[in-house]
């Protein structure tokens, strides 16, 4: 038996993830109590084994404190009945988060007349601390429309079969912001750049004219070794400790050239049965 919990601060498109791994077969429930846990487990999911083979429960800051001050233990309780058990965690940038309030005209949970939004997401922020320390994979959605949140949901987590880890390799842009949800970060930024050639500045790294300069650039090449060998040296490290969810991000100055290429081409070395293997370009829109 399999449970998601999925989690994350209020707009950062939790309701988005329950909704897209219903379509994936999960039955899912959206604000369960913390308190409630070990008697859905115990009286629902291990009664009915067939119905609940594939769950996902939402759970957020409209818990009290309290009860998710001790939600370590309840995980704990959750994995000593013999369910696979893993975290979804869910964030975006204060600024964006902010943004999406003030365009949706939404009430975060936990304003009132003394508490205003910006405070709201800070103490939302520290409650859920337990939580998203004990995360499988972090999602950050600052960028992410709608179909791409429901697409990574779906290759990250909704249709990952168990036995192999999900190997996400992402690109990104520096000017922009690092991402908030990768287990390790490489810059590329020392790396030759195509966007001081006029004739490739327009141009991606899915381009070939770009793909044709970068893999004549020594740089380029000896920094992709380097990534792929401690890539094969840790991974098997990290599977052997359980981890099933790896994000490895490469930034380069706006997410368009160099970054792009190297995801690609780590992505084409590192696929293979034994690896869920998922490419995903920030910037590229």
């Amino acid at each position: 038996m399999k449970l998601l919990i999925v989690s994350g601060l209020s707009g950062s498109g939790k309701s988005i993830a329950l909704e897209t791994l219903e379509d994936c077969g999960y039955y899912c429930i959206d604000n369960l109590p913390v308190t409630l846990l070990e008697d859905f487990i115990n009286h629902v999911m291990l009664a009915d084994k067939n119905t609940y083979d594939k769950t996902a429960i939402g759970i957020d800051a409209r818990n009290q404190s309290e009860s998710l001050i001790n939600f370590p233990e309840s995980l704990d309780l959750i994995r000593s009945k013999g369910i696979t058990c893993e975290i979804v965690f869910m964030q975006a940038e204060e600024s964006v988060l902010l943004k999406r309030y003030s365009e949706t005209r939404r009430r975060h949970p936990l304003t009132d007349v003394n508490i205003p939004l910006k405070e709201a997401l800070k103490i939302e922020k520290e409650m859920l601390t337990p939580v998203v320390r004990l995360a499988s994979v972090n999602i950050d959605t600052s960028r992410m429309h709608y179909h791409q949140l429901q697409e990574l949901i779906r290759e990250r987590v909704g249709e990952r079969t168990a036995a192999h880890i999900s190997l996400l390799f992402q690109s990104f842009g520096f000017k922009h912001g690092v991402p908030l949800d990768a287990d390790f970060v490489f810059d590329a930024r020392t790396l030759p750049n195509p966007y001081w050639i006029p004739e490739l500045r327009g141009l991606t790294g899915k381009d070939q004219p770009i793909i044709d300069f970068l893999k004549e650039e020594v740089l380029v090449s000896e920094f992709f070794q380097d990534i792929t060998n401690f890539l094969r040296r840790w991974l098997p490290r990290f599977e052997a400790e359980g981890r099933s969810y790896l994000t490895v991000a490469i930034g380069c100055t706006g997410g368009q050239h160099r970054s792009v290429y190297l995801v690609d081409a780590l992505a084409k070395q590192f696929k293979s049965p034994s690896l869920n293997v998922i490419i995903r370009h920030r910037e590229l829109l």
